[in-house]
């Protein structure tokens, strides 16, 4: 026979541990996205959150009634939502980057949905997507963001969360430069080659004003936009190692932000 009890207290500290890592799933990398179903993430979070409370010591936490509970909650949940969203934001990187590369082969306009992020995308920012994140997946990166959120409870204990806003600004600054550095970084062959190619064409149309170089150059520059593409896209790996330290980095700034070590 089975006899199998907990306590009340048992239950709400593993309530806020579930809310937690339910706002982390919600919008973390790979787990977050509209394709997973919303089941899966529920039991997942429930499982991991499970495993958690095994793990860690008994509840220390004190509270003087719903409203105060109902505060614990809230801290819990933006924690989770905190560090989901630093590592769901390093992937605007290649997002970024193929923007910069669908404007310089003509692409820009050509704009398609994205069901993953549910919003508009550029093709080249799509397909770029899809292929770091595959990289991402390969090298077992969801590994490591479920071991970051599990930590995080070993730095950051249920209702022990200490905001510092001035390090959370300078770590949300410091992504933005990293953004930029990084997503021109992946699009700089196509960029250089269709500078170049840039220079070629008002050559051209000095030396044989007749020409339509409008018309003519658009669709070279189509397809030299692709096919450098294609010659870089063994850079791919790179540009998703890149990213993947990118995530680890921000996700460890965003930790350190949530208490005073």
């Amino acid at each position: 026979m089975v006899n199998f009890s907990f306590s009340l207290l048992s239950l709400e500290y593993y309530l806020l541990i579930l809310v937690r890592i339910a706002s982390f799933v919600a919008v973390a990398p790979f787990f977050g996205l509209s394709a997973v179903p919303t089941r899966v993430k529920i039991g997942l979070s429930a499982t991991i959150a499970m495993i958690v409370f095994q793990l860690l010591p008994d509840p220390n936490f004190s509270y003087d009634g719903m409203i105060s509970y109902g505060l614990i909650v809230l801290k819990e949940a933006a924690t989770g939502l905190m560090i989901g969203a630093a590592a769901n934001m390093c992937t605007y990187i290649v997002s970024f980057a193929g923007h910069i590369i669908d404007m310089q082969i003509g692409l820009s306009m050509a704009q398609q949905y994205n069901p993953m992020t549910r919003s508009q995308e550029s093709i080249t920012g799509t397909f770029y997507n899809y292929a770091v994140l595959l990289l991402l997946l390969t090298s077992n990166m969801y590994h490591y963001i479920i071991q970051a959120i599990v930590d995080s409870f070993s730095l950051v204990p249920v209702n022990g969360q200490i905001f510092q806003w001035e390090y959370l600004v300078r770590s949300m600054i410091t992504f933005v430069t990293e953004l930029f550095s990084i997503g021109f970084r992946i699009a700089l062959p196509i960029f250089a080659c269709m500078m170049a190619f840039d220079c070629v064409l008002g050559i051209m149309a000095k030396v044989a004003p007749q020409m339509n170089m409008f018309a003519v150059g658009i669709q070279i520059k189509l397809l030299m936009g692709y096919g450098v593409i294609m010659i870089s896209i063994v850079l791919l790996p790179r540009a998703a190692e890149m990213i993947g330290e990118e995530m680890k980095l921000m996700m460890r700034m965003m930790v350190k932000g949530l208490y005073a070590g």
